[in-house]
């Protein structure tokens, strides 16, 4: 009875996590709005007139102030900015 116990608690965790959308990278092109140094956040407004806001991590080295008011490519993960590059 433990092992089926076991068994079926493992599926169940393993079941949740990949739904969770765990290890998916999200894309975001457009013109890079503002950047604010202070929070670390980036606003983004897509060709499609939405803005998004990307939080940067200590892994991107890009000089991002001088992107502001470029096209950008963002590749993001739970909304932490993994890299960015000019478009």
């Amino acid at each position: 009875m433990k092992k089926l116990l076991a068994i079926l608690t493992i599926v169940a965790v393993s079941a949740g996590s990949s739904f969770a959308g765990c290890g998916k990278k999200v894309t975001d092109e457009g013109k890079l709005t503002s950047y604010d140094a202070e929070k670390k956040e980036l606003i983004i407004t897509t060709a499609d007139g939405k803005t998004v806001t990307r939080v940067l991590t200590p892994a991107v080295t890009t000089k991002v102030e001088d992107l502001v008011g470029k096209s950008v490519k963002v590749v993001s993960e739970h909304n932490k900015v993994d890299s960015i590059t000019g478009a």
